[in-house]
């Protein structure tokens, strides 16, 4: 069976054991929470931050960069739904830190020939500095309000614990 097929299936399952008390859940997250983390199918932010649902947005994407598109979507987490802290969560042994742009595009020309330049993919070099860097691209936004509590945490893959980073 395909991955697809095989998730379709699992969801009949869960649809139908689903409660009524989830089925009926407000659209804002109850702990007024965003968290943006990595989209890394090792990072399970609903299991290890013990979250149910409702609770809190989760963003996902490579590297768990506080990209454009995720600024777009804080500012709808906060201004429409009510959030008002955000976690910025990386983690170690990040493939982020291991690929540069130039060798991503050099990826994409070889195997699609097209030319990526221009693009930037947010790679990083030192894990918590990412933290830090996001952590300012959210509050530089003028359109994230100053008093959202943004905070940075890196997720060790191999402990399961969320560690802070200092904002230094």
């Amino acid at each position: 069976m395909a991955g697809i097929d095989d998730l379709v299936q699992r969801n009949r399952g869960f649809a139908a054991a689903l409660p009524l008390s989830v089925r009926n859940l407000p659209a804002p997250p109850s702990k007024r929470v965003a968290i943006l983390t990595c989209m890394d199918a090792r990072m399970h932010p609903e299991k290890f931050l013990r979250l149910e649902p409702g609770e809190a947005h989760v963003i996902r994407n490579a590297g768990g960069r506080a990209s454009p598109d995720v600024i777009r979507s804080l500012i709808i987490s906060s201004h429409l739904l009510g959030t008002r802290e955000y976690m910025v969560i990386h983690h170690t042994d990040c493939g982020m830190l291991t690929h540069t742009n130039d060798e991503i595009r050099q990826t994409l020309a070889k195997n699609m020939g097209v030319d990526a330049t221009g693009m930037d993919f947010l790679p990083f070099t030192d894990l918590e500095q990412s933290v830090r860097d996001d952590i300012r691209a959210i509050r530089e936004s003028r359109f994230i309000p100053t008093d959202v509590t943004v905070r940075g945490f890196v997720y060790d893959v191999t402990t399961g614990r969320v560690l802070p980073v200092e904002d230094g």
